[in-house]
């Protein structure tokens, strides 16, 4: 059975997390409801204060079906294919974010597109602090190795290189390092993360001490929440 993404939205209870942050679940979602409360409270008060009008709304898959995008109330194989991560869409005079939950299959994931979606909408309403890109900006003319994400490394090359608008590359090279290490630091407030977890086959991963220098920089910004901690560790708890 699938709706259209209005009859959700209008079907559907929206709660409140202490942060603000509107959110609900609609149909046949696995997290548990204590992960999922978990992960949203785990969003700096700061950020989540950008996101006036939006709610995100967890579902089992968001299905796009041509022109039209529709909501499976459980996991259906046949739909799967044409699932999407999330889509936003404009409703009712707010921001309306359906997240495909059941297309991942551990919390990590699910945080992680949800927290990617919150980086980039805080770019979005907040733009980018300055104190941010020129770090940023002192680690690529310090020749630090990798990036944080395909977007960076795309734009990094064409902001250092002769030939394209190195301009708008820049400013977009600073739009995608700062969506990054906002997505990481959220995900590192709410889990364990292994530095490893978050590599690509296709770009070189950042390496470690200047993502670790930004991610400090991010939370000199964004202070954590109470009950959340940020802190860098160069091995993994419990290792030897």
């Amino acid at each position: 059975m699938t709706r259209t993404p209005a009859e959700v939205v209008r079907q559907t209870l929206v709660s409140h997390a202490p942060n603000g942050i509107a959110y609900a679940t609609a149909g046949e979602v696995t997290l548990p409801t204590p992960d999922l409360e978990r992960m949203i409270a785990a969003v700096p008060s700061a950020v989540a204060a950008a996101l006036e009008r939006k709610a995100y709304y967890f579902v089992p898959l968001t299905v796009s079906q041509g022109d039209e995008t529709v909501i499976a109330e459980r996991y259906d194989v046949a739909l799967s294919d044409d699932a999407v991560c999330h889509r936003n869409l404009n409703l009712g005079g707010s921001q309306c974010v359906f997240i495909s939950t059941r297309l991942m299959d551990d919390k990590f994931s699910v945080a992680f597109e949800f927290y990617i979606n919150v980086g980039h909408a805080l770019v979005e309403r907040a733009g980018i602090p300055k104190e941010f890109s020129d770090l940023v900006w002192k680690q690529v003319e310090g020749n630090v190795r990798g990036e944080t994400s395909m977007d960076a490394w795309e734009a990094r090359k064409v902001a250092t290189g002769n030939h394209g608008d190195t301009e708008k590359a820049k400013n977009d090279y600073f739009t995608a390092t700062f969506s990054d290490a906002i997505s990481i630091y959220m995900l590192t407030l709410l889990l364990d993360v292994d530095y490893l977890d978050l590599r690509e086959r296709d770009y070189q991963l950042l390496a470690p001490a200047a993502l670790a220098e930004r991610l400090r920089k991010v939370a000199e910004l964004f202070p954590a929440n109470a009950g959340f901690e940020f802190a860098v560790l160069y091995r993994r708890r419990g290792s030897n």
